[in-house]
């Protein structure tokens, strides 16, 4: 018989930790590096000036599918030196198809490891992005019944996890923060009082990575989501 445990808030990430995301967006990156080839830039350097467009929109506009083919649309014209012609216009809208509407594909285990956790923590979710979007792809997923509340913000940052803690009535110290992404799960959260738990995903956006204290204590880091049973 599992020991019990004293009971926690757990907050999780969704993009790339309880279902997968980013692999679509380089799916969609892959087909219009080999579309556009470009007569000098080999494909990771035209990789590294997408990368750039995108750093920039995201802090102008956001994240999400309508500013991911934005972006597109900017380093095509940028590398062609001109605008894009409505033709190109509907190739890329084309290339980026795939992103409206997919199914959403849960991590291995997921919604077996939430059903378990709920028993015994307060679960709430958090995660980023365009609101409809991400609701959309909450309301398909099946597992909003697991959390008490789930909040869909524009950013991650320091602020945000205060005012988690103070909407929920939670002292930061006891809570643990759940996901992928150093730069916007682990970091901040860390900075506001929090524990957090890593679970790496291969997939996970460049703009996301960022580097850990490895000496840190208040991050666990596990490689997959079912091994949260053991901490929890």
């Amino acid at each position: 018989m599992r020991q019990r445990r004293e009971a926690r808030v757990l907050v999780f990430d969704a993009d790339d930790t309880l279902w997968e995301n980013n692999v679509l967006f380089e799916r969609v990156i892959d087909a219009f590096l080999a579309w556009l080839d470009h007569p000098t830039l080999d494909r990771a350097e035209i990789r590294a000036v997408l990368d750039d467009i995108e750093r920039a929109n995201a802090v102008a506009h956001g994240y999400g599918s309508k500013i991911f083919l934005r972006s597109l649309g900017e380093c095509l014209e940028k590398l062609r030196e001109r605008p894009a012609t409505e033709r190109e216009r509907r190739e890329l809208d084309d290339l980026a198809a795939a992103l409206v509407g997919h199914q959403v594909e849960l991590m291995p285990g997921v919604a077996e490891t939430l059903d378990d956790l709920a028993t015994r923590h307060e679960l709430l979710l958090l995660t980023k992005g365009e609101r409809e979007e991400q609701q959309r792809k909450l309301d398909v997923s099946g597992l909003l019944h697991h959390f008490r509340a789930a909040h869909i913000v524009p950013e991650k940052d320091v602020d945000t996890y205060r005012w988690l803690a103070d909407e929920h009535g939670f002292e930061p110290a006891t809570a643990w923060m759940i996901g992928n992404s150093p730069k916007s799960d682990i970091l901040p959260a860390r900075a506001a009082g929090m524990n957090a738990v890593f679970i790496p995903n291969e997939n996970t956006w460049v703009l996301e990575h960022d580097e850990l204290d490895p000496t840190d204590t208040g991050v666990v880091r596990l490689a997959a989501f079912t091994d949260l049973l053991g901490h929890f």
